[in-house]
């Protein structure tokens, strides 16, 4: 039996691919080997010492203490993609509220309190002062090609905007998604200076912390709005303010409000809705449980944060998984100590990402506990454990 923490409520859809023969699940279970998390905060949490790994159903982990995780060889997942297009419906919405005024415009005429004809005359005497704009000829630089701004990219296409993006990573997976009708630019500043609609899809990271920074904003036309559905911290907040109060840029919409802006007149912030969808919830639900249970289950790493993508398909019973620093005769160890109880290895697989390495060892008889104390003596070793079918 494994034992999964809930920290927020997680969609039934996806709990519901737990099978109960195996799974006991609730938010009150001590000693959790996985724990399922929301938008709730871990970073002062005490973490079991049998714990195994963490699923985030949802793609940003910031609220999730991945190195302290990663350091104990806990393995962290997160479901990317499973609510990319909730998050694309949301910032195409952004880009209609800014081009036509739409909150200002609602706003107004709640503030009515006429009727009949004269409600007319003041709806009639009013709507010039949201006089907006049509979306097809302007240009909207996307900043980050993963799976959300791929969608936004294309999305735009159809909506006959010309699109610039720019993401040294993106992937080949996204490459191919990616409409050939997408400008690349060669430099997040050229993206920048040729934008009439900047969105930014990039996780919020060391690296990316005030990404678009005092330098950066400077770039932007006056008459440019800045989308952000990614995270408050990805851009400079006080730069910002700078920059719509000096008329550096002509509106900032975001999901993240903060005292700063959710009075700006020339700011619209809404309350993180990016994936408030009942379809991005099951959809990620399902995606992070699926991949919990391959790890607990199999020991396979899809989806993870911070350990390597390792898929070895399944051909023996008795199965090691062992999490390892990422340094030099780690692998001849473990075959070492696995060989000196003359037990024959089937098949294993070993990948690397950054400090980390996995390896999985399929063996023709059971490991003993022996083994593993054996494997997990060798300096480097983060655990060791079996995953029996």
């Amino acid at each position: 039996m494994f034992r999964i923490l809930t920290l927020n409520d997680i969609a039934a859809a996806g709990l519901d691919r737990l099978p109960k023969s195996r799974y006991e699940v609730g938010p009150e279970l001590a000693s959790p080997d996985a724990i399922l998390v929301r938008s709730h905060s871990m970073h002062e949490m005490s973490l079991p010492s049998n714990l195994l790994a963490v699923g985030r159903a949802g793609a940003g982990v910031n609220n999730i203490p991945v190195g302290t995780l990663t350091a104990r060889g806990v393995a962290v997942f997160n479901a990317p993609g499973a609510n990319a297009n909730a998050v694309k419906e949301l910032v195409l919405g952004g880009l209609f509220l800014a081009a036509r005024n739409l909150v200002a415009a609602h706003e107004y005429v709640r503030g009515l309190e006429h009727e009949g004809e004269a409600l007319e005359r003041a709806v009639e005497a009013g709507k010039k002062r949201f006089v907006g704009y049509e979306l097809p000829g302007k240009t909207l630089g996307v900043v980050g090609l993963g799976a959300i701004g791929v969608e936004v990219a294309n999305a735009a296409l159809g909506l006959g905007m010309k699109v610039i993006g720019f993401d040294p990573k993106i992937t080949v997976e996204r490459a191919w998604q990616l409409s050939a009708a997408v400008q690349q630019a060669v430099s997040i500043e050229e993206c920048l200076r040729n934008s009439d609609f900047l969105t930014i899809h990039v996780p919020l990271t060391d690296e990316t912390r005030g990404l678009i920074g005092p330098k950066r904003l400077k770039l932007l036309k006056s008459n440019c709005v800045l989308l952000n559905f990614s995270r408050s911290d990805i851009v400079d907040e006080a730069a910002l303010l700078e920059a719509l109060d000096r008329g550096g840029i002509a509106t900032y919409v975001t999901d993240f409000p903060t005292a700063a802006f959710k009075r700006h007149p020339k700011a619209v912030c809404l309350p993180h809705l990016g994936a408030s969808t009942a379809e991005a919830e099951e959809n990620s639900a399902v995606m992070v449980v699926d991949n919990l249970r391959h790890y607990l289950e199999h020991g396979n790493v899809r989806h993870s944060v911070n350990f390597p993508e390792t898929i070895l398909p399944r051909t023996r019973p008795d199965r090691v998984a062992i999490p390892h620093a990422n340094m030099p005769n780690m692998v001849a160890q473990i075959l070492s100590a696995i060989a000196a109880e003359n037990l024959n290895i089937a098949d294993m697989v070993n990948h690397s990402r950054g400090t980390i390495s996995y390896t999985i060892v399929d063996l023709d008889s059971a490991v003993s506990e022996a083994t593993l104390a054996r494997i997990r003596a060798i300096d480097g070793i983060l655990s060791a454990r079996t995953c029996p079918e």
